[in-house]
């Protein structure tokens, strides 16, 4: 099966990456959101990323133009996806909504469409559940930035088949990442680990063990992470590190009880970059 048509479903940060990275890929993209603000508001962000891109020589000027042209926003559901050959899901990662999303596409879509959720932890066999076509619906994890970041954590549900798996490890590489394939479990492979040494970092500032910044310094320069724990984590949003923390502490059990300063941040507001202070204050930075 040839894919030439992709949909994205949802615009926020993630959405719209998934979207760029896409038209740089070659498909034609229709992005679709319910908010026709937030459509415009994520088209001029692919636009700036995609001149971000040329300035920093990782796109020519013609290859930039050429994937803005091909991205097409439309906020009604069925137009976007009437065409599309395989569609990604990124809304906010609750399950009550990517359930109601998928009945939606499931809908709405051609029988032979792939449905790809981009959940960073939930369950794709209870995703796929909604849907009459469980063995076409699959995990399809990207990281944040998008754009930038070459890993994708294809995912296998309970019913998903071979054909559905190697029709997304072919989107996912013309897109120009590369790929793992995991059998379902809480958190998969990154945002398991990944969720662990952040939790952990905030129970080390918590301890008064050292300050932020030397924390990251110290990951960073001794680990050669690309990114400290709380860098990371402002950048991906502390509401969002706690949802899966929670998620996990539910399904495996006591090591990933969240740590209760990262649970105040989230209580006071300090979501990250996104609320202008996480675990730093990027107002006062500015």
């Amino acid at each position: 099966m040839r894919v030439d048509t992709i949909a994205v479903v949802g615009s926020g940060l993630m959405g719209r990456g998934i979207a760029h990275a896409a038209a740089v890929g070659g498909y034609r993209t229709v992005l679709h959101d319910v908010s026709p603000p937030a459509l415009e508001q994520a088209r001029r962000q692919i636009r700036a990323d995609l001149d971000e891109g040329r300035t920093r020589g990782k796109l020519s000027a013609a290859d930039a133009d050429a994937a803005y042209e091909r991205l097409r926003p439309e906020p009604d559901l069925d137009r976007a996806v009437a065409e599309a050959g395989f569609v990604i899901e990124a809304v906010p990662e609750r399950m009550d909504l990517k359930l109601q999303v998928f009945a939606r596409l499931d809908e709405a879509c051609a029988e032979t469409v792939v449905l790809a959720s981009n959940t960073s932890s939930l369950s794709v066999t209870e995703i796929a559940a909604a849907t009459r076509r469980p063995q076409r619906v699959v995990g399809m994890h990207f990281f944040n930035p998008v754009p930038k970041m070459k890993l994708v954590e294809i995912v296998r549900g309970l019913e998903t088949g071979e054909e559905a798996i190697r029709l997304t490890e072919g989107v996912a590489r013309r897109m120009g990442k590369e790929t793992v394939v995991v059998r379902e479990s809480p958190g998969f492979i990154t945002s398991r680990i990944n969720a662990m040494i952040g939790n952990e970092a905030f129970f080390m500032l918590e301890e008064g063990l050292a300050s932020a910044r030397d924390i990251d310094k110290a990951l960073k320069l001794g680990l050669n992470h690309p990114m400290g724990p709380f860098e990371l984590v402002d950048l991906v949003g502390l509401d969002t590190r706690l949802s899966v923390l929670e998620f996990l502490h539910r399904t495996l059990g006591e090591k990933y009880r969240p740590a209760p300063l990262l649970v105040q941040h989230v209580k006071a507001g300090r979501l990250g970059k996104k609320a202008g202070r996480g675990v730093y204050d990027y107002a006062r930075e500015d």
